[in-house]
């Protein structure tokens, strides 16, 4: 299996023990070497796989890291190596320990729809007037830096922040009251859990005592923190990753993670993987000048396996609508030579840019797959169905059972539904509990009698569902249209065509999983769609629109990038890191294999008005034109986050960077006394 790599591969896969970073540029066969390190490990060396963690960020590449690695290993082994998710991983941890929370195995995952439905009910609660994105975010940033309700309580100062506190406090008891778990507790409470008992740390690092891990430039604090007590027994943890790829700042990666790895981690032996075998030597000049202005970076060059190729290509439009006829007309041309609709994609930096590319292809007949839209379980009916199967599996689970008890309607209004909560609440058990032990006298005394016997026919249902999924799981979905009939409840929507077949996309899906592992559960069976990211998602066959953020990971032969201009791309504004925009560019141009062609526009109709614009910065920095009109910035020699040396403070970090004149204006923090100090007086660290 060794044969097949290069030398810097080969040196990869056989580092065995203490901290190893692997800097694989893009292209570079990071997958190939990854897998072939973990079948080297098992097939050679000898290492037991279940003493092997190897965590990804979706399912779609742990499922190939899975593949490979168990082709190459072949069958030596009854207990397979577990490669998962960060969040599958906590899903599993926890099924086995969060009883030490004192919180039962049983509980349900909810997904970002989920979190926001339950913000929006407490924030009506307590007349908090917020955006809900927002508040969602806030408490998963919260949770991501190990923050509590009490701490967040005790921290807030402004007005607003007091707010989503208290929105945070009451959002984090209802769940554990409903023992529910959302995607950031996967996590927090697995690091929970570890960091309070050093018996169980120490026999969890002892069990998987060689971790890898993909994409380390993709972790945040939270991911970090927990790899530290995993690794802490032994300090055997590869990370692969690409720093000139950390496009995810603006979620909670910390590209500090992987620039720092080699202080987090003591004796890391860092090996560079610079052969791109994806691109030719003219798109890579393209990315290599480009990333080249950033300072924050370990620094590799990308040299191209593939030769020369041809030239990148600029394309320079009247506006947005001259822009995607030309794109689509070229696209027809290629079609009508043989190329593959896989192997084309249209990318941009905002989405708000789809609109005048989906007109434009529609309008010359040419078929697409929009990638990023609503995702397939997030929509309305699809959660219906989740909401169901929930409920069939925990009764109890009081959140999804308010999303089921009128779908389809049964004439339960608001008014009567608050009299139902507040009379579960008051007998202190869930609305389950209450239907199913109060006589329907009781019931019509809280709501009506009509109510009352709606109620008790639903459980009626449920109960009749639980036992045909305890006795087969497949007959499950014919059983389940036949008796509840959401089908019929959505046909009468205005389109209702289009939800019925995502019904049927679902019931499919429901029985090809349960054709595939015939021992699978329920429960498992929700848990694993829960943790389906948007790539795991993407269709085949069809040519791709989407975001840089979607397309990370992806290839093309032929590759587009539209809003090559200032405030699109790179986008500008008090928040701009421009930065983490120049390595999105570099993500951008290195999806293409052969052909890239980068396009831009003298005005774009944007939030209600024409407006003229200038062609980007980024086009002169890669070396595509030279343009004296054409701002070309290099960053800052220095930028917050470095470390600096002054002969008399000592050392300290860079709080801000500001230009003044020639030179920078520094904020620095020297252990806690903050100066402001022009960048000629300081050296890096």
């Amino acid at each position: 299996m060794l044969n097949e790599l290069n030398d810097a591969q080969r040196e990869a896969a056989t580092q065995i023990d203490g901290p190893v970073l692997i800097l694989a540029g893009a292209g570079s066969g990071k997958t190939k070497t990854l897998t072939t390190r973990l079948a080297y490990l098992i097939g050679e060396v000898g290492i037991d796989p279940a003493n092997t963690l190897t965590l990804t960020f979706t399912n779609k590449a742990a499922a190939e890291m899975r593949e490979r690695a168990l082709r190459l290993i072949g069958d030596r082994s009854a207990y397979p190596p577990l490669l998962a998710t960060f969040h599958k991983f906590g899903l599993l941890f926890l099924k086995f320990h969060i009883d030490r929370l004192g919180r039962s195995n049983s509980f349900v995952i909810i997904d970002s729809d989920d979190k926001k439905r339950l913000i929006r009910t407490l924030a009506k609660e307590f007349k908090i007037d917020l955006n809900l994105s927002f508040i969602a975010n806030e408490i998963s940033k919260y949770k991501n830096t190990l923050l509590t309700p009490k701490e967040v309580t005790e921290k807030a100062e402004l007005p607003d922040y007091k707010k989503i506190a208290r929105i945070y406090e009451a959002y984090q008891a209802n769940i554990e009251e409903n023992n529910l778990v959302d995607f950031d507790d996967l996590l927090m409470l697995t690091y929970q859990i570890l960091a309070g008992d050093p018996k169980l740390r120490a026999e969890t690092s002892n069990r998987y005592r060689y971790i890898m891990v993909d994409e380390y430039q993709d972790t945040n604090e939270l991911q970090y923190k927990l790899l530290e007590l995993l690794a802490s027994e032994h300090s055997n943890l590869c990370v692969v990753g690409d720093d000139d790829q950390s496009i995810y700042g603006w979620r909670g990666a910390n590209i500090r993670n992987i620039l720092d790895f080699h202080e987090h981690f003591a004796d890391t032996k860092v090996i560079k993987l610079e052969t791109n075998y994806r691109s030719t030597e003219a798109i890579l000049q393209a990315a290599n000048a480009l990333i080249e202005h950033n300072s924050s970076r370990l620094g590799k060059k990308l040299v191209s396996h593939r030769g020369e190729g041809k030239p990148v290509q600029l394309q320079h439009s009247l506006d947005e609508a001259h822009e995607a006829r030309t794109i689509a007309r070229e696209i027809k041309e290629l079609l009508a030579q043989g190329t593959h609709p896989d192997e084309i994609a249209v990318l941009y930096r905002i989405n708000a840019l789809s609109r005048s590319l989906e007109e434009g292809f529609t309008r010359e007949g040419l078929g697409f797959k929009l990638i990023g839209g609503i995702r397939f379980y997030e929509r309305a009916e699809i959660k219906d169905i989740i909401s169901y199967f929930r409920v069939l599996s925990n009764p109890h689970d009081d959140f999804s059972f308010l999303r089921i008890i009128n779908k389809p309607k049964r004439g339960i209004g608001k008014a009567s539904l608050d009299k139902i909560q507040h009379a579960a609440w008051e007998r202190k058990g869930s609305i389950y509990q209450l239907i199913t032990t109060a006589t329907v006298e009781e019931l019509t005394a809280i709501a009506s009698k009509r109510i009352a016997t709606a109620l008790k026919k639903l459980v009626d249902k449920i109960h009749l569902l639980q036992e045909e999924a305890d006795k087969a799981l497949y007959n499950l979905i014919t059983l389940f249209e036949e008796t509840i009939g959401l089908k019929d409840h959505y046909a009468a929507t205005v389109d209702g065509f289009e939800r019925i077949m995502n019904i049927d996309e679902f019931y499919g899906y429901f029985r090809d999983a349960i054709t595939k592992n015939p021992d699978i559960s329920l429960d498992e069976f929700l848990n694993d769609i829960s943790l389906q990211s948007d790539q795991d998602q993407i269709e085949d066959n069809a040519i791709a629109i989407m975001s840089i953020h979607a397309a990370k990971g992806l290839e093309f032969e032929h590759v587009y990038v539209i809003g090559m201009e200032e405030e699109f791309f790179p986008l500008l504004g008090d928040a701009t890191n421009m930065e983490e925009e120049r390595r999105l560019g570099y993500v951008a141009i290195t999806r293409a294999k052969s052909h890239l062609t980068l396009c831009y526009v003298d005005s774009r109709f944007y939030k209600g008005r024409r407006k003229q614009i200038d062609k980007s910065r980024f086009l002169g920095e890669a070396g595509l034109i030279h343009d004296a009109a054409l701002k070309v910035t290099k960053s800052a020699d220095y930028k917050k986050g470095d470390l600096v040396k002054h002969k008399i403070f000592g050392i300290g970090r860079v709080q801000s960077a500001n230009k003044s004149g020639k030179e920078y204006k520094l904020l620095i923090n020297f252990g806690g006394g903050k100066r402001e100090i022009l960048s000629s007086f300081v050296q890096p660290v």
